[in-house]
């Protein structure tokens, strides 16, 4: 049997590579790492930001315009998405509903979310909703209601789906702006 030794090796000094083009320009977006994010519950301190976060998509007319004491008095109710240097990229709130449905159904809505447009298609979103429907479980809600005047697709890809407004809680479904033409979603949980 023939066994080889080992043979003792010395460190190479590191040759430094010339810069060129390539190395100067930024990383295209599907190398660059991908931000971190941690997602938890809004605190009353949060109002503000929460506040300038949804400003633009109410201007876009995404959101429904909110006074500050609405963000204040029910900053709780949200769970925002924080970058690594503490701003706020993306939030939504959960509301669970005093009442049950017509049905009897103990329900929650998701309202008010929202991702910064330069964190938009970054998964945040869909973070952000995981935690929600996380929360909406442990909280042992039956189902979740939300209302959007977009697409929704997001919603529809984990697993809301169109439902008429009256099998809405009745209060909420009230609130809806008929102008916003906003389309009701649920999704049983």
């Amino acid at each position: 049997m023939i066994t080889a030794t080992p043979r003792p090796t010395t460190p190479r000094p590191a040759t430094p590579r010339p810069a060129t083009l390539l190395s100067r320009a930024p990383h295209p977006p599907f190398l660059r790492p991908a931000p971190t994010f941690s997602v938890r519950s809004a605190g009353h301190r949060d109002a503000a930001a929460l506040a300038a976060l949804s400003r633009p998509f109410v201007r876009s007319g995404a959101l429904r315009a909110r006074p500050f004491h609405v963000y204040a008095w029910h900053a709780t109710d949200f769970l925002v998405a924080e970058g690594p240097d503490g701003a706020l990229e993306g939030c939504l709130a959960l509301r669970v509903q005093p009442e049950p449905t017509s049905e009897g159904r103990t329900t929650g809505v998701v309202y008010n979310f929202c991702v910064a447009r330069h964190r938009q298609g970054s998964g945040l979103g869909a973070r952000l909703l995981g935690a929600a429907l996380a929360q909406g479980r442990s909280r042992s809600l039956d189902a979740l209601f939300t209302a959007t005047t977009g697409s929704g697709r997001l919603f529809l890809r984990y697993g809301f789906a169109p439902v008429p407004a009256r099998l809405a809680p009745e209060t909420w479904a009230r609130s809806l702006d008929p102008r916003r033409d906003a389309k009701v979603l649920a999704r049983v949980l």
